[in-house]
C-alpha cells in the first residue's frame, strides 16, 4: 500500500468535514441508513432533546476527558499490537473502503443515538480505523520523535480548552471559516496527492491552526449543551477527531525538521 499517498490523502480531514457539517438520521425505518442535513447537531442539543439524567459540570467534564483517553489507549493498543505489514497487504482500496465505512458508521451511530451504550460503539468504531491510519503514520518516525509530537500536541490541546473556556465568544465567530478552510485545505490536498503526487508543507501548518481552532471551538460547544453522560461521550468524539488530526499533522511538521 502507498502508505505516503494515503497519509496525504487526509482522509481523517474528511471525516471532520462530515462532523462539521451537522448530520442527523431520519426516523423513518425504511430510511436508516441516508442521512439528511440539518442545523440540529450534537452541539445544537438542547434540554428537551437530551436524554438521560443531567450531571454536575465537573463529572460531565471527568466523562470526556475519560472518554478521551480510552481513545487515545485503544491507539496505542493498535499501534503496540497491529503488524504495519498487516496493514500494507490489505491493499490501499479495502483499506479505504474500510476506513471510511467504519468512520461513516460510527458518527452515524454518535450523532443520532440517545444511548450512551450506543455513542459509545460509534465512537470506537472511529477511534479504531483512526488508530490503523496513526500506526501507518508513526512508522516512518523515531520513536523519539513520536513521544516529543505527543507532549506538543497535549500542550496545545490544554492550551485550545483553557482558551475556549476563557473567551469563547472568539471561537463561536470563526465556526464557520472554520468549514470552509478545512474544506478547502482537504481538496487542495487531495488533487496535490492524488494529480501531482506532491506535497506542500504549507498545508500541514493551515491544518494545525485550523485543528487547533476546532479545538477551542468543540470544547466550547460541548460546555454549553446540557450536561448528560450521552452528551459527554458525543462531544469527546469530536473533540477525539480533531487532537488525533492535529497530532498527525505536527508529527508530520516535526518530521520534515530532522
Amino acid at each position: 500500500m502507498n502508505d505516503r499517498r494515503l497519509g496525504h490523502a487526509g482522509g481523517s480531514d474528511l471525516q471532520r468535514v462530515l462532523l462539521s457539517h451537522h448530520y442527523h438520521a431520519p426516523q423513518e425505518r425504511q430510511n436508516i441508513l441516508q442521512w439528511t442535513k440539518t442545523t440540529r447537531s450534537v452541539f445544537d442539543r438542547t434540554l428537551s432533546d437530551s436524554r438521560g439524567k443531567l450531571v454536575s459540570d465537573g463529572l460531565y467534564n471527568f466523562i470526556i476527558g475519560l472518554v478521551l483517553c480510552w481513545g487515545f489507549a485503544a491507539n496505542w493498543l493498535i499501534v503496540t499490537c497491529v503488524s504495519y505489514q498487516a496493514l500494507i497487504d490489505i491493499g490501499p482500496i479495502l483499506f479505504l473502503a474500510g476506513y471510511f465505512v467504519s468512520c461513516l458508521l460510527g458518527v452515524y451511530f454518535f450523532v443520532s443515538s440517545e444511548r450512551p451504550f450506543v455513542s459509545f460503539i460509534g465512537y470506537n468504531l472511529v477511534v479504531v480505523p483512526f488508530g490503523l491510519i496513526v500506526n501507518m503514520a508513526v512508522r516512518r518516525y523515531d520513536p523519539t520523535l513520536v513521544v516529543q509530537t505527543m507532549r506538543v500536541t497535549g500542550l496545545v490541546t490544554a492550551s485550545m480548552m483553557l482558551i475556549g473556556s476563557l473567551i469563547p465568544a472568539l471561537f463561536q465567530r470563526i465556526e464557520s471559516a472554520l468549514t470552509v478552510s478545512l474544506l478547502a485545505v482537504v481538496l487542495w490536498e487531495l488533487i496535490e496527492s492524488f494529480f501531482f503526487h506532491i506535497h506542500h508543507g504549507a498545508i500541514d501548518w493551515m491544518a494545525v491552526v485550523i485543528f487547533c481552532g476546532y479545538i477551542g471551538v468543540d470544547w466550547g460547544r460541548a460546555n454549553r449543551i446540557p450536561c448528560t453522560v450521552d452528551n459527554a461521550i458525543d462531544s469527546a468524539a469530536a473533540l477525539y477527531m480533531d487532537v488525533i488530526n492535529l497530532f498527525l499533522r505536527i508529527l508530520r511538521i516535526l518530521g520534515r525538521r530532522k
